[in-house]
């Protein structure tokens, strides 16, 4: 943690999933303060009874600002003295962004416009943004608006780069089980109350993830990150029919009811495309996509420009490495959520 010593680390979105699973690897370490900006009082005041309540002599090290990232002068005013920004403020969930697609707009695109300009002008060191797999080749209203918020973050990036100032990066992920509005918890309460599991086509894909799994990420990214930099976890993933079935396996079969794709969503999710994968760097666990850098002096592409434009292929769910049930259980048996319903916490 000698990064993060003694420093200031802020959480935009910091009540929802990724922000808990922050401060329950962070807050007994000795970081010197954790910030809560977020605009929901009420999850705020939850978690600051529940921190108060698990770690009574660490606690006090997280403070919270009510704010909205949309408002410029409410993030402003909540970030100095601040060290490092992890940015998962965001909406999230695909069917509403389809309905009203403004607003995610105004949130994913111009509310991570807002915080990266608070950054810069602040003086924050580093910035890592969250992304979704949804902002490769996006077909629906989040992953366009994820999407731009990506071209944003780049955008900034460089320009920060120019000062010489804060590091701005991103990471990108695809489904982190449990997480608000995931399937998953949908499924137990299915099963809890005695009813089918509602699925909308079981030969679709996703990525599995687990809220550890998405932490490490972005600390990989904050570790080893350039201006602009894109991040990607490699990741299993399975069809909705085998996560259905795993989720059976441990919690009961009531039957299953096939309802039809949802609006806005995929058959299979990219979480790097035919292009990135050609400025992509194998570390490891994680693939790191370098920043395009070129500049705005297109006159010298009429005269030479470029050979190879993508990969031969994109990095999908569809091939990735597919869990089958027994694989999609141990899975399942990493997550807290899941222990607990289970009772085994």
């Amino acid at each position: 943690m000698s990064f993060f010593k003694d420093s200031t680390l802020m959480i935009t979105g910091g009540t929802g999933s990724f922000g808990s699973a922050v401060l329950k690897q962070f807050i007994e370490t000795d970081i010197g303060e954790i910030r809560i900006f977020s605009r929901d009082e009420k999850k705020q005041d939850d978690m600051r009874h529940e921190l108060q309540a698990r770690y009574p002599g660490h606690a006090k090290k997280v403070k919270f600002f009510v704010g909205d990232v949309r408002d410029l002068r409410s993030i402003a005013d909540a970030m100095p003295g601040v060290d490092y920004i992890f940015h998962a403020a965001a909406l999230k969930q695909v069917p509403s962004c389809e309905f009203f697609p403004m607003q995610a707009v105004k949130t994913n695109v111009e509310g991570t416009d807002n915080v990266l300009h608070a950054a810069i002008e602040a003086g924050v060191k580093r910035v890592v943004c969250l992304s979704t797999d949804k902002a490769a080749y996006p077909i629906n209203a989040m992953g366009i608006s994820k999407a731009m918020m990506e071209h944003v973050i780049y955008a900034n990036a460089r320009v920060a780069a120019e000062r010489g100032g804060t590091v701005i990066c991103c990471t990108r992920y695809g489904n982190v089980m449990c997480s608000r509005g995931s399937v998953i918890p949908l499924f137990i309460d299915q099963i809890k109350t005695g009813n089918p599991i509602t699925i909308t086509n079981p030969a679709m894909t996703r990525f599995l993830m687990n809220l550890d799994e998405a932490v490490e990420l972005v600390r990989f990214a904050f570790d080893h990150a350039n201006p602009g930099d894109l991040f990607i976890q490699k990741a299993d993933a399975s069809t909705i029919g085998d996560l259905a079935k795993g989720v059976q396996k441990l919690f009961g079969d009531t039957g299953t009811c096939i309802i039809g794709t949802r609006h806005g969503e995929k058959l299979y999710e990219t979480l790097m495309t035919r292009e990135e994968r050609l400025r992509s760097e194998d570390m490891g666990n994680y693939f790191r996509v370098v920043a395009d850098n070129r500049d705005l002096n297109y006159d010298k592409f009429f005269v030479k420009g470029e050979v190879m434009t993508e990969a031969d292929e994109s990095y999908t769910s569809h091939n990735t490495t597919l869990l089958d049930i027994d694989g999609v259980v141990k899975k399942l048996l990493t997550v807290d959520y899941v222990k607990e319903a289970l009772g085994m916490l």
